[in-house]
């Protein structure tokens, strides 16, 4: 079984995490609301989900994620997050920008580029504590 992801189910997974956040439910018509997407590509993209064992779905029922798909869908926010700091906070990108262009970098940075970003914030951020 291939355990890559795809950008979309990267994006179902936040999309799921973030529902389960905001509104403690996520549901197959608020995640076709928020992707943008009619409710039978989410219920394929869930079923894909479910066979990699990253989602819990019950056909018209809520969808819940399992403890990895979960992990996995805080590394990506996470991802977001820095990319989006980095782009706003240090290159000074417009806000709304930022946070499109991080949301598309997220899913293609290698782990060794996002350690170095990392590493060269953590360096910024010591010299403006000075």
């Amino acid at each position: 079984m291939n355990n890559k992801l795809t950008e979309s189910l990267e994006n179902y997974l936040e999309t799921i995490a973030f529902l389960k956040k905001e509104k403690k439910i996520a549901r197959v018509k608020d995640i076709s609301k928020m992707l943008d997407v009619k409710s039978s590509s989410v219920n394929v993209a869930l079923n894909v989900l479910a066979d990699k064992g990253l989602v819990i779905h019950e056909r018209y029922g809520y969808v819940d994620l399992t403890d990895r798909g979960q992990h996995i869908a805080d590394d990506i926010q996470k991802k977001e997050d820095i990319l989006f700091s980095f782009l706003h906070n240090v290159l000074g990108v417009e806000e709304s920008i930022a946070l499109k262009d991080a949301c598309k970098m997220e899913h293609t940075i290698s782990d060794e580029t996002l350690a170095k970003l990392i590493y060269f914030i953590g360096i910024l951020n010591k010299k403006k504590t000075k």
